[in-house]
């Protein structure tokens, strides 16, 4: 049943601006309602009030709002301040009648932006669930009263699924000096902690793949994006197990891109992509995901002067774990190019005058290096003095100012690929 109610704006202007609607007559009262409706019946709070005479003959304006013909004097007193304010906040409830052919509110009008885009994250959050595992580490201990050998809990950290093989991808740190690893899944009834094996690890890129032992359901792997074509100000999505608290969520945008950390063995770490998305201890080895749920990254550090997030998180760009993961799942490990010497580190070297490329020490004898003429350095059996060998200062078109350049050109290579070195070569 339609009602014909005073709308928002005609409350809003008969309290502010004294307007009376038709019919109301000097020193006469009037009420109007807070109304709420209902499918069968329609419910409200009745506020009434007296309205001050107006002299006969006043001019009026006919001013129509919606349905409603008010009447605006010319001329009016104002109400009290208090008793104003306190009907405009009572008129707040006030709604428009539906006007016939309009169609009433209903629970399934259209979302706005912001909560499309909280959908859109908690959807995104639901469907890499069970893909992202934590991962609790442990080492050999003896129980001191019973001197039976126990199991003592080394730390955790966040993993998630590459395959349906049941290959888990972490960080090498997170498994670092542990005997063993247990990864929880989490599935529509719950989760559940199994045994895993160390299926291989590359320390010089902060990467390890585990398997999970006894398995039997069906497991999601990752869809797996691409990180070249990343943007500054792409949306991120990281998850992980911060502090312990397991499958936990939080929102940024790629900050950088290109940067650069150094891994356990401190062989540099390239491409890697930075975030704002909080990174925090437990973190590690945990997915970093684009606005569409793909894999662009693994979380592997942060930097902070307090140990907890500021803000700066860094993630191995997944173009990397498309080449790291399948060769450790080949072959327990990543077969990297060398060129089969060894070298002084920087600091050393620029003690010695060597303020660019790579001081070459020792050349086997049966290497590579050997057989394309590289000279190591040696001591004068006379004086005791070092003769400095050959510098790499160049590896084909590329210039070699350190061993964190030596490095990053070796990673473009493939064992097996022939390589034109340029050195520096003392004489006399």
């Amino acid at each position: 049943m339609a009602m014909s109610v005073v709308s928002h704006a005609a409350v809003y202007g008969l309290l502010a601006g004294h307007m009376s609607p038709p019919g109301l007559q000097p020193h006469s009262s009037f009420s109007f309602a807070h109304v709420r409706r209902h499918p069968h019946r329609t419910t409200g709070t009745q506020i009434r009030l007296s309205l001050p005479s107006e002299p006969e003959g006043a001019p009026h304006e006919q001013t129509m709002l919606g349905s409603t013909t008010a009447r605006l004097p010319a001329a009016a007193p104002k109400l009290p301040r208090r008793l104003m304010l306190a009907l405009t906040c009572a008129t707040l409830g006030v709604q428009r009648a539906p006007t016939s052919g309009a169609a009433p509110f209903t629970t399934d009008m259209p979302l706005s932006a912001l909560q499309q885009q909280e959908k859109t994250v908690e959807d995104l959050f639901l469907r890499a669930t069970p893909s992202v595992v934590y991962i609790n580490t442990y080492i050999s201990g003896t129980n001191r009263i019973t001197m039976n050998a126990v199991e003592v809990p080394r730390g955790t950290g966040s993993g998630f699924i590459w395959d349906k093989e049941g290959h888990v991808v972490t960080n090498y740190h997170v498994i670092k000096g542990a005997n063993g690893a247990k990864v929880g899944i989490t599935t529509a009834t719950g989760t559940s902690v199994y045994d895993s094996t160390l299926v291989g690890y590359n320390p010089d890129k902060d990467v390890a793949v585990l398997k999970i032992n006894d398995y039997t359901g069906p497991l999601k792997p990752l869809a797996v994006g691409c990180s070249s074509t990343l943007r500054v100000g792409q949306t991120t999505l990281a998850i992980g197990n911060p502090f312990g608290l397991d499958h936990s969520l939080t929102l940024g945008v790629v900050s950088g891109l290109g940067r650069e950390v150094m891994s356990p063995t401190g062989r540099p770490i390239t491409n890697v992509i930075q975030t704002d998305a909080a990174i925090n201890p437990g973190n590690s080895g945990g997915a970093l995901l684009d606005s569409s749920g793909n894999l662009i990254g693994m979380n592997t550090a942060i930097y902070s002067p307090s140990g907890a997030s500021a803000g700066i998180g860094f993630a191995i760009p997944v173009d990397t774990l498309k080449q790291q993961v399948p060769n450790i799942i080949k072959n327990g490990k990543v077969l990297r190019p060398t060129i089969g010497i060894s070298y002084m580190q920087g600091a050393q070297a620029r003690a010695l005058g060597v303020n660019r490329g790579v001081l070459v020490l020792g050349v086997p004898a049966d290497s590579n290096a050997a057989r394309a003429g590289l000279r190591g350095s040696s001591r004068d059996q006379r004086t005791g003095q070092m003769i400095m060998g050959d510098v790499i200062i160049g590896i084909d078109n590329n210039s070699i100012d350190s061993d964190t350049d030596l490095f990053k050109v070796l990673d473009q290579y493939e064992p097996g690929q022939r390589v034109k070195i340029v050195v520096r070569r003392q004489t006399g």
